[in-house]
């Protein structure tokens, strides 16, 4: 779209493609792509099963946690990391000064996601003095996709991002007083549902 599409009303009217929010196609399609997925749930996709109704059957069994393991794998890892940022932003009793240090980091990695800022953010979180929810999600953007360094070509591996981006959230959850998770991890779970019905 050219700056002078942006002013003219019948650009809006036109139709434009859907936006793919997972990485594959169905839930199977994932397990085979990213076997440690299967480490981390002791659910098993069925067969012809969507994401959303894995998501929700999830949501549903003795062990809901996984609903947030499945989406950390299952979502396109941009996103992915935006939602672990939102479901941290939304805990911020549970943050010490390093979780937001690192999230402001990873807040100006999603509004700008270039290399050199993915690595610098990558090079903060690998020397910061522990491994906080904060940390985590840092981690995450720098195994986002792409090299694993500057001075290194090597892709990064599928699950790194997603398990980090999981480490983080439940991580964070944790700290939450007992009577107070369930409802924290609901409404992580209804930001990740959302994830999967854009269209």
């Amino acid at each position: 779209m050219t700056p002078s599409d942006a002013d003219d009303p019948a650009e809006d009217e036109k139709t434009r493609p859907p936006v793919v929010t997972t990485r594959y196609e169905t839930v199977r399609d994932l397990y085979v792509a990213i076997p440690q997925i299967a480490e981390l749930t002791q659910q098993r996709p069925r067969e012809g099963e969507v994401a959303l109704e894995y998501l929700w059957r999830l949501r549903s069994s003795t062990t809901p946690e996984e609903a947030i393991t499945f989406t950390a794998f299952a979502i396109q890892p941009k996103l992915a990391i935006w939602w672990g940022h939102e479901c941290l932003r939304a805990m911020p009793d549970a943050l010490s000064q390093l979780d937001r240090q690192m999230m402001e980091l990873v807040a100006n990695w999603i509004g700008r996601p270039a290399t050199d800022l993915r690595h610098d953010v990558m090079r903060q979180a690998l020397y910061a003095p522990a491994r906080t929810p904060g940390v985590h999600l840092a981690l995450a953007v720098g195994w986002s996709g792409g090299s694993i360094a500057p001075n290194d070509t090597a892709s990064v591996p599928l699950h790194r991002a997603p398990r980090a981006i999981n480490t983080g959230i439940l991580s964070c959850l944790a700290r939450a007083d007992l009577s107070r998770r369930p409802v924290f991890l609901a409404k992580f779970i209804d930001m990740a549902e959302s994830l999967f019905k854009v269209y």
